[in-house]
């Protein structure tokens, strides 16, 4: 059985920085968490996007913790329904966020989007 504490991801283009927008995404990174320390960290490619997808796949992967640029409020609502935590307004690198993360230093910024992107799926990300 795992001693995995928290599983945390990130949604990233190139395997070294936070997307701005997590619904766009060409890989999730899975930070798994042992007491305190990562212990591994795999890049998982994610399902076509659509609305509600990620957060049930993230959800199925064991993430406890979403670490992102930003989403929508129905996005938030939907990974909290999964019983994960979404952390908004991160850039930088992963390594940078997670490691702020892991100090207790990352917190949401509230950058909830509340506007059309013109993605093509009504704004959600």
């Amino acid at each position: 059985m795992s001693n995995i504490d928290t599983r945390v991801a990130f949604p990233t283009n190139d395997r070294e920085t936070v997307s701005a927008h997590f619904g766009h995404c060409r890989y999730f990174a899975f930070a798994n968490i042992e007491n305190g320390e990562v212990i591994s960290t795999d890049f998982v490619e994610p399902p076509a996007h659509a609305p509600g997808v990620f957060p049930k796949f993230l959800g199925e992967q064991g993430a406890n913790v979403i670490i992102t640029g930003g989403m929508g409020k129905a996005a938030v609502d939907m990974f909290n329904a999964q019983n994960i935590e979404v952390i908004l307004g991160a850039d930088g690198t992963i390594e940078e966020n997670l490691k702020t993360y892991l100090t207790g230093g990352l917190y949401s910024r509230g950058s909830v989007c509340d506007h059309s992107h013109d993605h093509g799926d009504g704004g959600a990300h």
